[in-house]
């Protein structure tokens, strides 16, 4: 795998890691993943030895938003990547204690046959997850623990207890409008939790920042 940078967004925790494709006439290879690779490449100290154990696949229409979903029993990290189309992605601090608490940081996240390099997002447990789907778009995802129904939760994107001002004005600014719009939403994301509801929830305590 061709690691070309990491880059930790407004949130450090956070990451973007772009990645080489090997192109010639008649088209592209690429490792999208490897473990020895995350575990040796500068700035992924975070990631070393975090075990990937389900893959996911997942197609939105362009105009859907969903999330903002997070699962605390047992906690869980994403690894995110567009197959095709353009999101943006979107990571909210639930950690409590933290110093970004409640913060959003976006990330403008698309792909193309002829793209030279690929990305991912690394999400680690403490954070809530969504995108808002800008075309009809395909991602995959790796979770750091098995799917469980009954340990999942979530924050309504429309909650007005999130705090944009980390997000780069024009990511912002496309979610806003895509929010105050029509979006595509389930009832689930849009009948979920408020942060503050979530926060008051004892079930919250299950992320807690910690110094480093």
């Amino acid at each position: 795998m061709k690691i070309l940078s990491v880059e930790p967004l407004a949130i450090p925790e956070v990451l973007v890691v772009r990645f080489g494709r090997f192109s010639d006439e008649r088209g592209y290879f690429s490792e999208p993943w490897r473990a020895a690779d995350f575990d040796g490449a500068s700035g992924l100290e975070a990631l070393k030895g975090v075990r990937f154990v389900q893959a996911n696949e997942s197609f939105s229409k362009k105009g859907v938003v969903r999330g903002l979903h997070f699962q605390w029993d047992p906690p869980q990290g994403k690894l995110v990547r567009v197959l095709r189309g353009r999101m943006i992605d979107l990571a909210v601090d639930i950690r409590k204690g933290s110093p970004t608490l409640g913060k959003v940081v976006g990330w403008d996240m698309a792909r193309r046959d002829g793209d030279a390099e690929g990305e991912w997002i690394w999400l680690p447990p403490g954070f809530a997850h969504g995108f808002a789907s800008l075309e009809d778009t395909t991602i995959e995802y790796f979770c750091t623990a098995s799917w469980n129904p009954g340990g999942e939760g979530g924050i309504t994107p429309l909650s007005d207890g999130l705090d944009w001002s980390l997000c780069a004005p024009s990511v912002a600014g496309t979610v806003r409008r895509a929010l105050a719009g029509k979006p595509i939403l389930s009832e689930k994301d849009r009948r979920a939790a408020t942060l503050s509801s979530w926060l008051a929830d004892a079930r919250s305590d299950r992320f807690r920042w910690e110094a480093h």
